[in-house]
């Protein structure tokens, strides 16, 4: 992901509880307060970024959201990845976003 800034972390899958809810991850909030204030004017309406993702050998074009409630960019994690990982709700994971 050449010109961007790559950040690896841990972290838990969670699903918002709304029906047919999304699968997502939180990014620490160290790592979201350093994107937000190095790169906040990338952001688009809603606090949207462009990003690119990693899980195992599985890597995707994506966004990562800022949710203000929680001070943390949240990462949805696509169901064709959550498949090729086999990954479930509450799964701990490594992985690296680009920014």
């Amino acid at each position: 992901m050449e010109g961007k800034i790559e950040y690896k972390f841990s972290t838990k899958i969670w699903k918002h509880n709304s029906s047919g809810g999304w699968h997502f991850v939180s990014l620490p909030k160290t790592i979201s307060k350093e994107i937000r204030k190095n790169l906040k004017w990338q952001e688009e309406g809603w606090g949207r970024m462009k990003a690119h993702a990693q899980i195992d050998a599985h890597k995707w074009e994506t966004a990562i959201w800022f949710d203000s409630k929680k001070g943390t960019y949240l990462l949805p994690i696509k169901a064709e990845i959550r498949k090729k990982s086999n990954l479930k709700t509450n799964n701990k994971i490594k992985m690296n976003i680009w920014v």
